[in-house]
């Protein structure tokens, strides 16, 4: 019996990965579903499991630093949101890839490939890639998001969302129609998203800029912003309101 770790931070996703694997290979057993980078190792070092799927992007310890740390001892398998990322590992041809949201034919064409490795009994090293993606941290960008509205959890494709808004511990994904709730930090959100698309307008507010309805100073002179088909007045910040200037 195939023995599989899963390292994904995102509950929705851990969850539907972990279902398609049963549908999809049922005489393997998932011995581990992790959702952060430290918990991963521990259990790779306990289980010793000859498959794992890895989130590249992971709180604690990356996928990557995983990958590394596993070394020839497991077949890796990235899931990931970017396509980059993607692209890169399959070109190398030592490692698979499955891009978020999983679908059903992509995994199932990966496991018969994983299939087949597990046949040889020969782990690929993947050092060169490891070093490669550690080395060149490209800029990637966010296709989908996960968030939760009360005990629901919806995904969203990135051209839905109107804005981000900060706030405490949490980030709110406004949509036309939705306001829901990631735990990811506005700062995290900025590195996977396209800034000619999204403008930062406050440090706690990004917004897509075609969603923009206007511009208007307030009261106390304070920039205030507001989007098209949404009553609410978001912050513009004096480092961020220049950016407004002979529009």
């Amino acid at each position: 019996m195939t023995t599989i770790l899963i390292a994904e931070d995102e509950a929705p996703q851990r969850g539907a990965l972990l279902a398609l694997l049963a549908e999809l290979w049922p005489s393997a057993r998932v011995v581990a579903a992790c959702e952060d980078g430290p918990s991963a190792l521990q259990a790779f070092e306990r289980e010793r499991p000859e498959v794992a799927f890895l989130d590249v992007q992971l709180p604690g310890q990356s996928g990557i630093e995983l990958a590394r740390a596993f070394g020839a001892k497991a077949h890796v398998v990235f899931v990931t949101a970017h396509d980059d990322y993607a692209v890169r590992a399959f070109e190398h041809g030592a490692v698979d890839y499955v891009l978020k949201p999983v679908q059903r034919a992509r995994l199932a064409d990966t496991i018969v490939r994983l299939k087949s490795r597990l046949e040889s009994a020969v782990v690929p090293d993947l050092e060169q890639l490891l070093s490669r993606l550690a080395r060149e941290p490209a800029r990637t960008l966010l296709k989908w998001i996960t968030a939760s509205i009360g005990d629901t959890i919806k995904l969203y494709g990135i051209d839905e969302v109107l804005a981000f808004h900060a706030q405490d511990k949490y980030t709110r994904v406004i949509t036309a129609s939705d306001d829901a709730i990631i735990r990811k930090s506005l700062k995290e959100l900025l590195t996977g998203l396209d800034e000619d698309v999204f403008w930062q307008v406050h440090r706690s507010v990004v917004v897509r800029a075609s969603a923009i309805d206007c511009v208007k100073r307030g009261e106390l002179g304070h920039h205030q912003l507001t989007l098209k088909g949404r009553a609410e007045v978001f912050p513009v910040s004096s480092a961020f309101h220049t950016r407004f200037r002979g529009m």
